[in-house]
């Protein structure tokens, strides 16, 4: 049987749907209403919708799901993984791999509450998002976080807009310290060891409010 140029791309094209269809159903699918029962312990802390009211605790609100995992997955690894916190490691054990998809795609599917920039130091930490410090080797925040704060869900980059100050500034510490080295090639590290304590809390109220 001659195969025919025709013939071999109907075969490959036939052959890749095939392999994507059992590729989409090997994949699980999340479930955010089931998730929002699994979540029930994050309410808790993080608040019905994701959006604490308590500064030092991180708003999960809008969050995108892929972020969230993989601080689940990290949290996992206890005191000397890459993100060590104790009640968080804790609370992560009781998750498998689906309970984390659907309580992430929960979370994920919940609207941001934003809040207000504060007058002070706008206009420096604004230039410090966009543009950076080129005299300090600052690479401009928006560049992985975009121009309004949204991350990047395809590169695990976290939306920031709206999320609380207090728990901004301590993620910003915990890099510069090392105390989370959970970012892609030290990408936060070597932002963060050049930032100063001034820097750091000018950005955590711009981003508070950015949208």
């Amino acid at each position: 049987m001659k195969i025919t140029r025709k013939y071999f791309s109907q075969l490959l094209l036939a052959t890749l749907v095939y392999f994507c269809l059992v590729q989409a159903k090997a994949l699980p699918a999340a479930d955010p209403y089931q998730g929002k029962t699994d979540a029930q312990t994050c309410i808790a802390c993080h608040g019905a919708n994701g959006n604490t009211d308590v500064s030092a605790w991180p708003k999960l609100a809008g969050q995108h799901v892929g972020y969230l995992i993989k601080q689940l997955q990290d949290y996992q690894l206890g005191m000397t993984g890459p993100r060590p916190n104790e009640t968080m490691h804790g609370i992560s054990l009781t998750l498998d791999k689906q309970q984390m998809l659907d309580t992430s795609a929960y979370f994920a599917e919940q609207i941001t509450q934003i809040g207000s920039m504060t007058p002070e130091n706008v206009t420096k930490a604004q230039q410090l998002y966009r543009g950076g410090n080129h005299a300090k080797g600052i690479p401009a925040c928006m560049s992985c976080h975009g121009p309004s704060g949204e991350g990047l869900d395809s590169a695990n980059f976290p939306k920031l807009s709206g999320q609380n100050p207090e728990y901004t500034y301590q993620q910003l510490q915990a890099f510069k310290t090392g105390t989370r080295k959970n970012d892609p090639s030290g990408m936060m590290r070597d932002v963060a060891i050049k930032l100063s304590d001034e820097d750091m809390r000018i950005l955590a109220n711009y981003l508070f409010g950015l949208h």
